[in-house]
């Protein structure tokens, strides 16, 4: 993140006398690393203990590695490092206790095959019970020791316009205590003094539920002639810019002089886009470079070919259930709605070529009458199979057939209709980056935001897809399809 930050205006290639030095807190990403060794230590504490308690250790390395890995892909899935619940110790047990839960499920019978020894269900419960007190105590330390002062970034928002509320709208949700917003800077006369109205200040962290946010409003504390004295009097660590326009000369000389006091320098889309999982076109401004995924993973070659072999692999697999299924579910498609089993529709994939997509039909046969439409939530023309087969997901298993062909990939941005591309990209900046990558079955923005059904929702849509695009990787792909595979089983598909 802070290379990033750095990387504005070449900030930290200034000539002049150097900063001084200035332990800054750990920043979003360092924190989750955090979590990440502290469940990772009582994940496999609990097992060594227990091991050693029944008279058979584990001796082969191999089986905490296998442990830890599956830990991790439970976790990630079911947000444990998201910083937000992290952060409430209720919300943050229960999210680690149903990834240990399901840790422990799949690797438990694992150990048991491989003749280590343990006997699955006396052991099941004493892991269960052992790991969820350790996982509890050291969320809780956390919990505990970010309500420190040491761990507080005090900030400043430079810009008191609609890109610093959005920041601060951001924070507040996220309820992230380590940014302890001050106030803002502004130029505008008009705003010095005032408060920024529906800007709040972010409520404190405790141990117990969320509590209302404080009524006391964040006030402009003056230009940027004032950074330097701001820094000082209010003891700051972090300027977030939150201006959309280039930096000119004078306020570059401004922010060069903030930096000589030890400061962090944060661009608005940066510090959102790690808060939200969301990159906020519409407030990149002079920040874009920082924003956009110019040399994202898919412009490499390893990623590309693992990702292809991973896609043939799934579809195939995916091919093979089908033809199983298929008759049991044409069948009951046909008898609910006499019509095609299946339906095919033009969209936009990589590169802007269009293709057709294939799906089960869930809708009654001629739903649309050649005109495109949104498909709304709860939508009456859906018969009674097609609302169980959307809840499942099971309506778009017919897209395995577009995977092995190469038009799609098991996850990306979810492809859109060409009617709607053309409407969308005039009114939505940066919206044609989305089809920088083949379209995908799953995806970021399908697992966070679920299906779309106006521009609004397709704004939001876009913001996950470039966020997915920056950060595409092996990780993220087995979290995502994690993810859809847990709200295909819990049925929490469209309706």
């Amino acid at each position: 993140m802070k290379e990033a930050a750095t990387s504005i205006s070449n900030l930290g290639e200034l000539d002049g006398p150097a900063a001084p030095a200035r332990r800054l807190p750990l920043d979003i990403s360092e924190r989750k690393v955090l979590l990440n060794l502290m469940d990772l230590a009582a994940v496999n504490g609990a097992l060594a203990i227990v091991a050693r308690w029944a008279g058979t250790p584990v001796r082969q390395p191999l089986f905490f590695v296998g442990l830890s890995a599956l830990w991790l892909l439970f976790a990630w899935s079911l947000d444990a490092y998201d910083l937000c619940p992290a952060g409430q110790w209720p919300a943050s047990v229960r999210r680690v206790s149903a990834a240990a839960l399901l840790t422990y499920g799949v690797g438990l019978p694992l150990l048991y095959l491989a003749s280590v020894g343990l006997r699955p269900w006396l052991s099941l419960g004493l892991l269960l019970g052992l790991s969820e007190l350790c996982l509890a105590l050291e969320r809780g330390l956390y919990v505990l020791a970010l309500r420190q002062p040491a761990f507080r970034r005090r900030t400043l928002v430079i810009g008191a316009g609609d890109s610093g509320h959005l920041l601060t709208e951001a924070l507040a949700e996220s309820r992230d205590p380590c940014y302890e917003i001050l106030g803002f800077v502004d130029d505008n006369p008009d705003k010095m003094g005032g408060g920024a109205e529906g800007l709040l200040r972010a409520p404190p962290l405790s141990l117990s539920p969320p509590l209302p946010c404080s009524s006391a409003p964040l006030l402009v504390l003056g230009d940027r002639h004032a950074l330097p004295r701001l820094i000082t009097e209010q003891r700051v660590s972090t300027l977030v810019l939150a201006i959309r326009k280039e930096v000119n000369g004078e306020l570059l000389q401004v922010l060069m002089d903030c930096l000589e006091l030890g400061v962090e320098i944060l661009p608005m889309p940066v510090l959102y886009e790690q808060l939200t999982g969301r990159v906020p076109v519409e407030h990149m401004g002079g920040a874009w470079k920082v924003s956009m995924p110019i040399h994202h993973p898919g412009t490499g070659m390893l990623w590309p070919m693992t990702k292809r072999l991973m896609d043939v692999v799934l579809s195939a697999l995916g091919l093979c259930c089908l033809g199983l299924a298929l008759p049991w579910i044409a069948a009951a498609i046909y008898l609910d709605s006499p019509g095609p089993i299946f339906y095919s529709q033009e969209r936009v994939g990589q590169g802007g070529r269009h293709f057709r997509v294939y799906k089960f039909r869930s809708m009654v046969p001629d739903a649309e009458n050649g005109q495109a439409l949104w498909a709304d939530r709860n939508d009456a023309r859906v018969t009674r199979v097609g609302r169980l087969l959307r809840k499942t997901h099971v309506d778009e298993f017919p897209q395995f057939l577009n995977i092995l062909k190469g038009e799609m990939s098991a996850v990306g941005p979810r492809p859109e209709r060409p009617e709607f591309v053309e409407e969308l990209a005039r009114e939505i900046p940066f919206f044609r980056v989305r089809h920088a990558v083949k379209p995908g079955m799953a995806g970021w923005g399908l697992v966070k935001q679920g299906y779309g059904a106006s521009k609004e929702d397709a704004l939001l849509k876009l913001q996950y897809d470039l966020y997915y695009i920056k950060h595409q990787s092996l990780w993220l792909d087995l979290v995502i399809l994690t993810k859809t595979v847990a709200g295909m089983l819990s049925f929490r598909g469209r309706a």
